[in-house]
């Protein structure tokens, strides 16, 4: 599958596997809108296409001072380690969107044309690597720390102390959760509030748009506060996280932002949920309608996929809910994580599956990173869910092969709606 940098925040891997989507060039960037990219030249420029903020939505850039790894031959970054191929993603949506006036993270990175979803566009571009001071070690206390009140799963206030921040990397835990545990790598829907203890300014936060971050907690594409701040602990906690320059934008800081180089900076991180690489859904299942190819579900293996015979290729993308979510229903805009297994309508012969890889995709839905299908067959579900999609051609890859998808195939795709929210990307 695939998926073009675009906004609220993402990131991109690619591959070389077969999947729903778009690819992008290979690229490695930092994406910020134009009148941020005057005050912060030499990051390179923005990909193509990524997809507009909202009206109310004026995002501006933590940037990463980290870059990707580069890719193995399979066309996947080595951390995380054992990824395979997954159909041209543009990738590891590694990013917090301060909606509003907010934050948003656009990371771009390398992609792989041979995807069946892969586009043709813009030429490769490739971004400095600015040079990275020391990282401090994360420690749970300092001499002076702000206050905070206010409850989980709604906006903290942080009250600064007179006191200058005295350059500590701190992590602390203010509510213990009770959920799983966020491991590396895992995937993570989150939300915060934030202020540059240094100005005494508020930075508008992740409640102010109404819905979590989506990223993959320390995957080393965000800056070190906000990368590395949720491993090891429990779904259900707020953090206390104060970032000094080296945990943030190190020497460059953020002119965009109002963010100086020498600035310390406050947040305070509720986390919402957690998912591992090979997480699937799970729930009372309901058969497909009797004009669907049949669903065998084989765990955390690529589902079974079995066509109905004689069956006549649909003209227009049927959908059936096999297991129904409980969260909310997935918008267009936001980045989605999935597992899904595909097949052809005709023989049931399977062409690609994340659960073979044991590595869930994100994608932002609505902007066409992904064959048309899927755009139109998820937004509106509800996360937890379990879908299947019937795609006719004309909205798959209409009369291009692609690899072992032969020109006007109809597809099948299983796909697990694991979580949804602002970033996005793998």
């Amino acid at each position: 599958m695939s998926e073009k940098a675009s906004s609220p925040g993402e990131a991109g891997t690619a591959n070389g596997a077969v999947g729903p989507g778009p690819a992008s060039p290979e690229r490695e960037s930092i994406v910020v809108p134009p009148s941020v990219l005057a005050q912060q030249a030499g990051w390179g420029p923005a990909p193509a296409a990524p997809i507009a903020p909202g009206p109310d939505e004026q995002p501006q850039i933590f940037a990463s001072t980290r870059r990707r790894p580069d890719l193995s031959e399979a066309g996947y970054s080595e951390n995380p380690p054992g990824v395979g191929k997954l159909g041209v993603i543009l990738g590891t949506v590694l990013a917090l969107l301060l909606v509003g006036g907010g934050v948003t993270m656009y990371l771009t990175n390398k992609s792989d044309s041979k995807s069946p979803a892969a586009k043709s566009d813009a030429a490769p571009t490739a971004a400095p690597t600015p040079t990275e001071a020391p990282v401090p070690p994360i420690k749970d206390t300092a001499k002076v720390l702000p206050t905070v009140t206010g409850d989980f799963g709604s906006k903290a206030t942080i009250t600064l102390p007179k006191e200058a921040a005295d350059g500590t990397f701190v992590v602390k835990e203010l509510i213990a959760g009770n959920g799983p545990k966020v491991d590396k790598n895992n995937w993570v829907t989150a939300d915060f509030t934030a202020m540059n203890w240094t100005t005494g300014k508020e930075i508008q936060g992740s409640y102010e748009g109404g819905k979590p971050q989506l990223f993959q907690a320390d995957g080393g594409q965000l800056i070190p506060a906000l990368d590395a701040a949720v491993t090891g602990h429990k779904v259900g906690s707020r953090l206390l996280v104060v970032a000094p320059p080296a945990a943030a934008f190190r020497d460059q800081g953020s002119q965009g932002m109002g963010v100086g180089p020498t600035d310390n900076l406050v947040f305070v991180i509720d986390i919402r949920n957690a998912n591992a690489p090979d997480a699937v859904v799970s729930g009372d299942v309901t058969p497909p309608p009797a004009d669907f190819p049949k669903v065998k579900d084989n765990g955390k293996k690529a589902a079974d996929i079995t066509p109905v015979p004689g069956a006549a290729d649909p003209t227009e993308l049927k959908t059936a809910v096999l297991i129904q979510g409980k969260g909310r229903k997935v918008e267009s805009g936001e980045g989605v994580l999935v597992q899904y297994t595909g097949a052809l309508f005709k023989d049931g012969k399977k062409f690609d599956s994340s659960l073979d890889r044991g590595q869930a995709f994100s994608f932002v839905t609505g902007g066409g990173n992904v064959i048309e299908g899927w755009d139109k067959g998820l937004v509106g579900q509800a996360i937890g869910s379990r879908v299947e999609l019937v795609i006719p051609a004309s909205l798959a890859y209409k009369d291009q092969a692609k690899d072992t998808i032969p020109a006007n195939s109809t597809l099948v795709f299983v796909v697990d709606i694991l979580d949804a929210g602002i970033g996005g990307g793998s």
